[in-house]
């Protein structure tokens, strides 16, 4: 197989979490406009991109600290944001009167990013042990990774419109999504 499309293949399996995460995103945030759209698809892209050029520099040096923990910091961040969007749908269902409608969130889209982006951390000390220009690689994962979440955020605004303002089914099913990416994370690191 081709270098280019083994490149290929790689920045596809990583912008997977991302592209559900930017998904949910969609689903959940009312009042979206094309900037958040942007926003979401530019910060996952972004650290999907930077991770793997940190990871590939810092090589060998820490990769026995950070290899048994690294997954468990993702499913931690994935956890909180997931447990948080469940509790908020339940108590929208049960007490009605106190859903709001979710405003963007350009905090939260950063900690996701981060938690889908902590992989590509260990693809990049993966790739220090090949003679690669990992510049060049990290812009097309960067540039694939970008195109993914702009449709997936799209996506999950479109999904969102069928709901018709039903918040509290977003926020649970979006919810179950990001905590299905964590243990997903964990399980294929534990694998």
């Amino acid at each position: 197989m081709s270098a280019w499309i083994s490149l290929i293949l790689i920045a596809i399996g990583l912008a997977m979490d991302a592209f559900a995460t930017s998904i949910v995103d969609g689903l959940r945030y009312h009042n979206t406009t094309k900037r958040h759209g942007v926003f979401v698809a530019l910060t996952f892209g972004l650290f999907q991109g930077v991770m793997p050029v940190i990871g590939y520099f810092l090589g060998s040096l820490f990769i026995d600290k950070i290899k048994d923990y690294d997954h468990w910091v993702a499913f931690g961040l994935l956890l909180a944001i997931g447990g948080f969007m469940i509790f908020e749908g339940i108590k929208g269902i049960v007490k009605p009167e106190s859903v709001k409608e979710k405003e963007f969130s350009w905090k939260e889209v950063i900690l996701q990013g981060i938690a889908t982006s902590i992989d590509a951390l260990a693809v990049g000390i993966t790739l220090s042990t090949f003679d690669i220009f990992i510049v060049y690689d990290a812009l097309v994962i960067t540039g694939i990774t970008f195109v993914v979440c702009l449709l997936g955020f799209f996506l999950g605004t479109q999904i969102s419109k069928l709901l018709k303002g039903k918040y509290s089914i977003a926020n649970i099913i979006g919810g179950v999504i990001l905590i299905g990416i964590g243990i997903s994370i964990v399980i294929e690191h534990m694998c």
